[in-house]
């Protein structure tokens, strides 16, 4: 049926009046612009009080998803495409972020910020289930900065209540050492700098849990780590052809980038396999460097355990051993002007005590430093203590901790032992 006016879409006076579910609606007939409709019930309670609403304001409008909703759906589906997921990670992934669309931190933020919400989604997903994905994997595939996910991401976590467990070391390395072109054989590669997946992913994570047992990785982000622990154990594999090659060129060629603390960890790296290298007795006619050390990492590697025990002390032998009254008495005292000829004759005996063993490493290594933290070593200038400003919201103490912060201050009995005698020393 005919209707007179005109469209206010297209200015077509084709209107007509359509049924559309037992109600009338007048539609256009040229774009489709539905101009006024009717009313109709759509529950039994509607009908027995005889109200009767609008279809916008009916059941079945309201099952349907918002244009929003859609495109954030098959943004967080493509992307478990992309990364290979299971269909379980993918329907949890659709859950968070539906869940995270109906709060308001959510629904009144940038197209850009709703965008990297499924991302994060994603990301939450792969953590909880301990699949190996870093944040900047996401990025580089969202095209987005890392500095931006982050804050979603934190607000996601903090808004839904999410228990989000840290990606182990591990695993890091396995994905990061994943994108290295160093693997494959390519036009850009020298045929003497290729090397195999499994002994360069073995070599390197030898030398990442050796950095874990001397204090490199705690509290430090861990890809410039394992960037460097990577190149060392990429140089020495075939020490001929790849001692003169830098880190920077490393990178390059392995198509990733330099993070700009590489260098220093790769010189504290350095710094610890120089001080096990000087209790190897097959190494000690040589005059090792930072580049010949690299020759022998595979021989420091198999003796980890035996080397950092006699090269660094640890948990303060270094003040027991040069503590007042532990030596042969009058040894320290200003009186005396030789030692006792007893106690001369007892340490000539005795050489095979731990004091004599002490004496004989320290000759041959040097003075044994503890094994501490690099802050401890070499702390940094502090500044001065700023006026301390009132906070928004003053702190009770009752405060929920989550699951993720609780591990970082549970310490087993080794490391309380090893933290009480570093502040001691």
């Amino acid at each position: 049926m005919a209707a007179r006016g005109r469209c206010p879409e297209c200015g077509s006076e084709s209107l007509v009046e359509d049924a559309h579910y037992a109600q009338q609606q007048l539609v256009c007939a040229a774009c489709g612009c539905v101009l006024s409709e009717g009313l109709l019930t759509t529950t039994y309670t509607d009908e027995e009080h005889l109200r009767e609403v609008a279809y916008s304001q009916s059941t079945g409008q309201k099952e349907q998803l918002s244009h929003c909703l859609q495109r954030g759906i098959r943004r967080v589906q493509d992307l478990c495409k992309v990364l290979q997921l299971p269909a379980v990670f993918e329907e949890t992934a659709v859950s968070y972020f539906q869940r995270a669309l109906q709060l308001p931190a959510f629904r009144l933020v940038s197209l850009e910020k709703k965008e990297l919400l499924g991302g994060c989604c994603v990301f939450v997903t792969c953590r909880q289930r301990n699949w190996p994905l870093t944040m900047g994997t996401v990025c580089s595939l969202l095209y987005a900065k890392q500095d931006l996910f982050a804050s979603v991401y934190l607000s996601l976590q903090k808004e839904l209540g999410l228990s989000v467990p840290a990606l182990s070391l591990a695993d890091l390395v396995t994905t990061h050492l994943n994108s290295f072109q160093l693997l494959q054989p390519t036009a850009n590669v020298p045929a003497g700098f290729l090397e195999d997946k499994d002994k360069l992913l073995a070599r390197t994570m030898a030398i990442v849990e050796l950095a874990s047992e001397t204090w490199l990785v705690t509290g430090r982000h861990p890809v410039p780590i394992v960037t460097a622990a990577a190149f060392l154990a990429w140089q020495s594999l075939q020490p001929s052809p790849r001692l003169s090659c830098p880190l920077a060129r490393f990178c390059r060629l392995a198509g990733v980038d330099l993070p700009p603390p590489a260098h220093l960890r790769l010189k504290e790296l350095l710094e610890i396999l120089l001080g096990m290298a000087s209790q190897l007795s097959w190494l000690r006619g040589f005059n090792l460097d930072r580049k010949t050390v690299v020759k022998h990492i595979g021989d420091l590697l198999q003796h980890r355990v035996f080397l950092l025990k006699n090269a660094f002390s640890q948990h303060g032998e270094e003040l027991q051993d040069t503590a007042p009254g532990q030596g042969c008495p009058g040894q320290g005292s200003m009186g005396s002007g030789s030692l006792d000829k007893d106690c001369l004759h007892k340490d000539s005996l005795d050489k095979d005590s731990p004091g004599a063993q002490q004496q004989g490493r320290a000759q041959h290594g040097g003075t044994r430093r503890p094994l501490l933290p690099p802050c401890l070593i070499h702390p940094r200038k502090r500044l001065r203590p700023s006026a301390p400003s009132t906070p928004a919201t003053a702190l009770t103490g009752d405060e929920p901790i989550s699951d993720s912060e609780m591990e970082q201050y549970l310490r087993s009995p080794e490391e309380i032992r090893a933290l009480r005698n570093a502040k001691a020393w």
